[in-house]
C-alpha cells in the first residue's frame, strides 16, 4: 500500500541519455526514455505484442523499437510501426504515465486510477538552478522499505555513530543537540542547531574553519523527497537563524520512491558552495557524500535483515524520533485515504 495521486521521483534528469532505462516504481514496471523533441517520458515497460519488456529495445527518433519483432512506440504509448505491416491495430497500444521535469529531476504521477490527472505540479527544487552551487548526484537501490530511509533521513542523530569519517562529529552532541520538530499538513521540519563543535572531516576538507563551529541541520520532509540543508559558520560569527547566513552549506535532495513493498530507490544530489579563497572543494564533497550513503545504506539493510528475522518486534521510541513518527502518521493517513478512495469505487 503507498499514497496515491502523488508525484514521486522516476530518475535523474542526466540518466536520461541514449538507452531506455527500466525501473519499478510502487510496484509498476516503467521504462524512462526522450521522446522526439528531448522531452522525457515514461511507458508500461511490455511490448503489447509478446510482452518482452520494452527496455530491451532501442531509441529512435520517433520513440522507443521493441527488441523482438520491431514495433516502435511513440511517447504516448501509440504504435507507430510495425515492420511488414501496413495497418497497425487500434490495440496496439502501450500505457503511457505523466511524467514531468523540473529542476532536473524527472516526475512521474501515480494516480488512484489510471484516469485520475494531476491536481497539481511536481515540487520544486529550485537548488538545483541556484549559480551559488554545483550539484551532482546518484541512485543507490535499497533492499528495504521506503519508510526506513525517512526514519534515518529525519534522524541526524547517528551522525556520530555511523559516519565518523565524513559529516560525523561528537556522538554525544548529536544525540543532545537541541531540535525543533514542526509540522503542517504534509509536511515536517526538523531543526538542529550544534554550537561550538568540533567540525567533521567532510567539514575541514571543504571550508577553512578557524577553529569550533557553530553547525545546523534543517531537514524537511515531504511524501516523495526530503530536502536537507546542513553546514556551519565559524562559531559566535553569525545567527543561525538567518536564512542569508553565510559559511560551508550543504543542500541534500533526497527523492525515496518505493519499488516494492520492500524494496527502495533512493535518488540523491548533494549541492555546496566553495570558499572564495580555496581551491574548488566540490570534488570532495560529492565523494564523501556518496561515502555517507553509502554508509546508510549497510545499516538500513542490516536493520531490516534483522527485522524479519525477529519477525518485526515491536520497537521502543526515544527522544530522536520525533519527526520520523510525525512523518509516518502522515503516510498512514494518506494510506487510509488511499483505502477511502478504492472502497468508493
Amino acid at each position: 500500500m503507498f499514497p496515491r495521486n502523488q508525484w514521486y521521483v522516476a530518475g535523474l534528469s542526466s540518466e536520461l541519455q541514449d538507452k531506455p532505462v527500466a525501473r519499478t516504481l510502487l510496484g509498476k514496471p516503467v521504462v524512462l526514455f526522450r521522446g522526439p523533441s528531448g522531452e522525457a517520458a515514461a511507458l508500461e515497460d511490455r511490448c503489447c505484442h509478446r510482452q518482452l519488456p520494452l527496455s530491451y529495445g532501442t531509441l529512435e527518433d520517433g520513440g522507443i523499437r521493441c527488441g523482438y519483432h520491431g514495433l516502435l512506440f511513440g511517447p504516448d504509448g501509440k504504435c507507430l510501426e510495425i515492420p511488414g505491416q501496413e495497418k497497425i491495430p487500434s490495440k496496439a497500444f502501450v500505457k503511457p504515465y505523466i511524467v514531468q521535469e523540473r529542476n532536473q529531476i524527472v516526475w512521474i504521477w501515480i494516480g488512484q486510477t489510471d484516469d485520475t490527472a494531476p491536481d497539481c505540479e511536481p515540487p520544486e527544487y529550485a537548488v538545483h538552478d541556484n549559480p551559488k552551487y554545483q550539484f551532482k548526484g546518484g541512485l543507490f537501490h535499497y533492499e528495504a522499505p521506503y519508510q526506513l530511509i525517512h526514519d534515518n533521513l529525519l534522524d541526524l542523530s547517528h551522525l556520530g555513530y555511523v559516519h565518523l569519517k565524513t559529516i560525523g562529529g561528537n556522538a554525544r552532541l548529536h544525540m543532545s543537540a537541541p531540535t525543533r520538530v514542526e509540522g503542517e499538513g504534509d509536511t515536517v521540519r526538523v531543526v538542529r542547531w550544534m554550537k561550538e563543535s568540533a567540525p567533521p572531516p567532510t567539514y575541514t576538507a571543504a571550508w577553512p574553519y578557524k577553529g569550533l563551529i557553530d553547525r545546523w541541520q534543517e531537514i524537511e520532509f515531504n511524501l516523495s523527497y526530503l530536502a536537507i540543508w546542513t553546514g556551519a559558520t565559524d562559531a559566535g560569527t553569525e545567527d543561525l537563524a538567518d536564512p542569508a547566513r553565510g559559511g560551508f552549506h550543504m543542500r541534500g535532495f533526497h527523492g525515496i520512491t518505493p519499488e516494492t513493498e520492500t524494496t527502495s530507490h533512493y535518488f540523491w544530489t548533494i549541492a555546496s558552495n566553495s570558499h572564495p579563497d580555496c581551491d574548488d572543494n566540490f570534488p570532495t564533497v560529492y565523494e564523501q557524500t556518496k561515502n555517507t550513503f553509502a554508509e546508510d545504506k549497510v545499516i538500513i539493510e542490516a536493520q531490516y535483515k534483522n527485522m524479519l528475522q525477529f519477525d518485526n518486534p515491536a520497537c521502543v521510541d526515544i527522544h530522536v524520533d520525533a519527526g520520523a513518527n510525525r512523518a509516518r502518521r502522515i503516510i498512514t493517513r494518506l494510506n487510509l485515504q488511499t483505502l477511502e478512495q478504492v472502497a468508493a469505487e
